[in-house]
């Protein structure tokens, strides 16, 4: 799933389950068998950081409306302890934020050492919406693909592991789970009349992301594209690339500071 060299966004099948040979049973079997060690990775991850470690993971996913963003943040993010998770989910700029250059909000909402920060959209949306929209020169949007690749190798210069996901939804998939939140009373609070005037920009953006899949997907910070049209793969697969980059880190339980023995004593006396 990672965009390498010569990736074109269009050719892959937004209903295909990489690496997953199982049924939707399986997937969501897979994804429960999972959590315990995700879970387990998280609290070292945030214990290394009590010790002064380092450390942090930077989760960034993308999507066109109705991609799955939120059942990635309910399935995937849910299943660790939510104090060792800083999430953010980006709108549209406030009048303070536009005072500033594009990566301030961005910098502001960082996760510190031991912490899982998670990006609901992100950066990315000044080179997407920006760019589809025309709310900025193209000389000025440009220039934003590489300021952000030398935004996001200073994250990685400085302990932070990040993982790009884009959620790759067909149209016609969007347009049935569109459907579905005005059919059922139950989903009309998701529902926003601006997704289907963004909907009449779709092939501009998918020209857009394949751009940014192009421009900054690089060695340090990669992008991985997940077929994003079955709910439980989508869910799954982001499960595994938070868990093999976890693993990565070789983390470890900090070693005690104290006489752990003559703690157990003074505990018995008590």
């Amino acid at each position: 799933m990672r965009a390498g060299d010569g990736f074109v966004l269009a050719d892959l099948d937004p209903r295909s389950t990489p690496a997953f040979d199982g049924d939707k049973q399986a997937g969501k079997e897979a994804l429960a068998a999972a959590d315990d060690e995700l879970d387990t990775l998280q609290e070292q991850l945030y214990a290394e950081s009590k010790a002064g470690g380092r450390k942090r993971v930077l989760l960034v996913v993308q999507g066109m409306d109705t991609a799955g963003k939120g059942g990635i943040m309910r399935h995937v993010v849910g299943a660790v302890d939510p104090q060792g998770v800083e999430l953010t989910a980006f709108k549209a700029p406030t009048a303070e934020e536009k005072k500033h250059p594009f990566l301030w909000r961005i910098r502001k909402a960082l996760p510190g050492p031991g912490m899982i920060g998670v990006f609901d959209r992100s950066h990315y949306e000044d080179v997407l919406i920006v760019r589809v929209h025309d709310l900025v020169p193209p000389s000025q949007w440009k220039r934003r693909y590489a300021t952000i690749n030398r935004f996001e190798q200073g994250l990685v210069d400085d302990d932070v592991t990040v993982i790009k996901v884009m959620l790759h939804i067909s149209a016609d998939e969007q347009k049935e789970r569109l459907a579905e939140r005005l059919e059922r009373p139950d989903k009309h609070w998701k529902f926003n009349p601006g997704d289907l005037d963004e909907r009449a920009y779709w092939d501009d953006y998918q020209e857009a992301y394949q751009a940014l899949l192009e421009r900054c997907s690089t060695d340090a910070a990669p992008w991985f594209v997940v077929p994003a049209d079955r709910k439980w793969y989508a869910r799954l697969a982001v499960q595994q690339l938070l868990l093999e980059h976890l693993r990565g880190l070789d983390l470890a339980w900090p070693k005690a500071d104290f006489d752990v023995a003559e703690q157990t004593e003074r505990l018995a006396d008590l």
